[in-house]
């Protein structure tokens, strides 16, 4: 079929990268994107790197403005779509007919409770607006629920405006993400600052509204003014129920990022192939890539380049500024290892059975690219002044 009409459901990171290869691609056809937030694209990494640190304005969100021509239907939710008559329905009546789809839905927070629970989450620029405003108001105690990047990031700003701050998490915080030797750095720089660790198991949330708790696994209940939830997020789907295009709940995409004729996906909404099976990748640098493969696929189909990309992985906190490229989390201690002038400062490298390698700078000034080369290239790649 001839792509006249392509619609992008989806106005983030992977919907803007989604359009923007479009064109770059050769799609001079009508392009229309829905996003079910008012507001043009923004980082959402910045949130909770920016968020307690930064201006009061949170400049940092901002990103260019669009110049992919194409129409835009904001603060819209899409409510479901037609495979056979290829049209998207908007939770508005509105329908509009495709010949190319690009779903790049993203996710939603997980939450411990309901939708009216009393807990916070960090997922869009309201989220990070009312929390500012929460942890800014009379130095409240804080409590944290969620040991990943998210997690830890918020606590580092929360202590950052003079909370009080425990960071309560079921293993030892970013393991999941780093490793233990990553883990044990950020921790070590986080206690120092002050910030109180609860490892206890699953927790849920307790309390009320006006007196927030988080119970833990072993009876014990934890109480603070504030309580924010970190504990993941669920892919945007529930629009694509009774479509066909879901297996088994999830959204499968191909190599190319087709999901079925006609249809691509990319960003946190899609699982790709991996070496462990199907799997999602919620990082910003995996939707833009995503984003850039499944535009092609739909373009070219088997002619388009497969997905292929280094992970590449950053986070901030507690006076550290870490960058990965390579698989994580990594085990053991580090091969290669160069201290920098910084405080904390260090560059390492860890080799995995399969050849492949991650590097990591840590308060290390390093480019992207270089720290790229020494992942693939080992201790013997040169090493650029700090």
């Amino acid at each position: 079929m001839t792509l006249r009409r392509i619609v992008v459901v989806g106005n983030g990171i992977a919907g803007l990268t989604a359009c923007d290869a479009l064109r770059s691609g050769g799609f001079d056809g009508g392009l229309t994107v829905v996003g079910a937030e008012k507001h043009q694209p923004y980082s959402r990494p910045a949130l909770s790197k920016a968020l307690l640190h930064g201006d009061d304005q949170l400049s940092a969100h901002q990103l260019p403005d669009p110049s992919h021509g194409a129409e835009e239907i904001l603060g819209v939710a899409t409510a479901g779509i037609d495979v056979q008559t290829r049209r998207v329905r908007l939770d508005d009546g509105t329908e509009l007919p495709y010949d190319g789809l690009v779903i790049a839905s993203g996710s939603s927070a997980r939450r411990l409770g309901g939708a009216d629970s009393p807990e916070l989450t960090l997922r869009t620029i309201e989220d990070a607006v009312a929390l500012k405003d929460r942890v800014a108001a009379g130095s409240p105690s804080v409590i944290v629920v969620g040991g990943g990047a998210l997690g830890m990031e918020i606590a580092s700003g929360a202590l950052h405006q003079g909370c009080r701050v425990t960071l309560v998490s079921d293993v030892q915080p970013l393991t999941r993400q780093l490793g233990s030797h990553l883990s044990g750095v950020f921790i070590d720089a986080a206690r120092r600052q002050g910030l109180r660790f609860v490892t206890a198991g699953k927790a849920r949330l307790a309390g009320t509204a006006q007196a927030p708790a988080v119970a833990l696994q072993d009876g014990v209940v934890l109480s603070a003014d504030v309580v924010v939830s970190a504990v993941g997020d669920e892919p945007n789907t529930a629009w694509l129920e009774g479509s066909g295009v879901l297996t088994g709940g999830r959204l499968l995409a191909d190599s190319r990022g087709r999901v079925r004729p006609g249809i691509v996906a990319a960003g946190d909404v899609a699982a790709f192939p991996s070496g462990s099976g199907y799997a999602r990748v919620p990082l910003w640098t995996s939707a833009i890539e995503q984003a850039k493969t499944a535009a092609l696929g739909l373009l070219h189909g088997d002619a388009a380049p497969e997905l292929s990309f280094q992970p590449y992985f950053w986070t901030e906190g507690f006076g550290l500024s870490l960058k990965a490229v390579g698989p994580t989390p990594v085990d053991g201690a580090p091969d290669f290892h160069e201290t920098g002038p910084a405080e904390h400062s260090a560059l390492m490298r860890w080799e995995h059975p399969d050849g492949s390698g991650t590097a990591v700078a840590v308060n290390y000034r390093i480019p992207v690219p270089r720290l790229r080369r020494l992942a693939n290239t080992g201790a013997a790649a040169p090493v650029p002044a700090n």
